[in-house]
């Protein structure tokens, strides 16, 4: 649960810093690593960008970068920064939480942020989302917006988060409709399965060419494949991680964001501030850490009884009258 700063700092994350909080930074430097599929990838590292940019634009402070490109560089680059004086790392995916338990306990003075993994270390924090309670709610949407009760979901890599991504959307599916069909399908099992748009593109077309109407992708760059697919073929497709509705305006229904923006300008302001505590941070519905669109792009697609829905289905989930599963 977050402590009772970290849900100010969570509310009060679009007011700019005080002037004396600018004054306050003198050495200090934060930094942000981002995981295979680059920093612009419309989704979850972009995200993370979009979070290290508010912070710079609010207290002054600038922030470095990196954009990983092979697995190698991960420990290399978590070592280098530690070694250069960058005083709080926010390490940017699952596939970084090995290196930043091996690289943590050699620099005890510096403070490592993981997201979307559990790290070891004195000086770790790591933050998970419950994916399973945003994806519930674009289930609904999905569920409600199909014509055949037929909804596709592509994933990734198998791993339990994104299993997290399928059972919720699965679940809030069947909850609109118990003979819903979800068709399942996982792009590969290496890192580049989070970077490959035309494999993307070929399991989104076999999933309408079996009767799905609407396909969630949680794929990072490989779901631009999924979306170009579901436009050019006349479907619906919800986004993932970042507000993707304006990617192809009229094709996306929703997108099921993970606020990896509030994570990252939260490490940092912490790490700025004296609070930043190391343990694990859990967030859901409830923190403001998952939750769905609906703006200018996805307006004309999500109907008066839809966005009801939802909205009821939130207000069930925070108060535990509804338990979404993740397996």
């Amino acid at each position: 649960m977050l402590s009772r700063r970290s849900l100010i700092r969570s509310l009060a994350f679009s007011v700019a810093a005080p002037p004396m909080a600018r004054a306050a930074a003198g050495n200090f430097v934060p930094a942000v690593i981002y995981d295979i599929g680059g920093k612009y990838d419309k989704s979850f590292n972009e995200a993370a960008s979009v979070g290290a940019e508010k912070f710079r634009a609010d207290t002054g402070v600038a922030y470095r970068e990196f954009e990983i490109t092979s697995p190698v560089q991960r420990e290399q680059v978590l070592r280098a920064l530690a070694r250069r004086g960058v005083s709080v790392i926010v390490a940017i995916g699952f596939n970084q939480a090995e290196s930043v338990s091996i690289v943590a306990p050699e620099f005890p003075d510096r403070k490592f942020t993981v997201v979307d993994a559990v790290a070891e270390g004195a000086n770790v924090q790591s933050v998970v989302m419950r994916e399973e309670e945003g994806s519930y709610l674009v289930g609904i949407l999905g569920a409600m917006a199909s014509r055949t009760a037929k909804i596709g979901f592509i994933g990734g890599i198998g791993i339990p988060l994104i299993r997290r991504f399928s059972a919720g959307y699965a679940a809030g599916g069947r909850s609109v409709n118990a003979l819903t069909e979800i068709i399942d399908n996982i792009v590969g099992d290496t890192p580049t399965a989070w970077d490959d748009p035309t494999r993307g593109a070929e399991l989104a077309r076999s999933q309408f060419g079996r009767g799905v109407d609407i396909v969630f992708a949680a794929a990072g760059a490989t779901g631009l494949g999924v979306y170009q697919a579901a436009q050019d073929m006349g479907k619906l497709a919800i986004g993932v991680d970042s507000n993707q509705d304006g990617i192809h305006p009229g094709t996306m229904l929703t997108s099921m964001v993970k606020r990896v923006d509030r994570v990252v300008y939260d490490a940092f302001a912490s790490a700025l501030d004296g609070s930043w505590e190391p343990g694990l941070r859990s967030l859901g519905l409830k923190e403001g850490g998952v939750g769905w669109t609906l703006d200018q792009y996805n307006r004309a697609l999500i109907t008066p009884e839809m966005e009801s829905r939802v909205r009821e289905a939130t207000a069930d989930i925070i108060a535990g009258r509804i338990k979404v599963p993740s397996v």
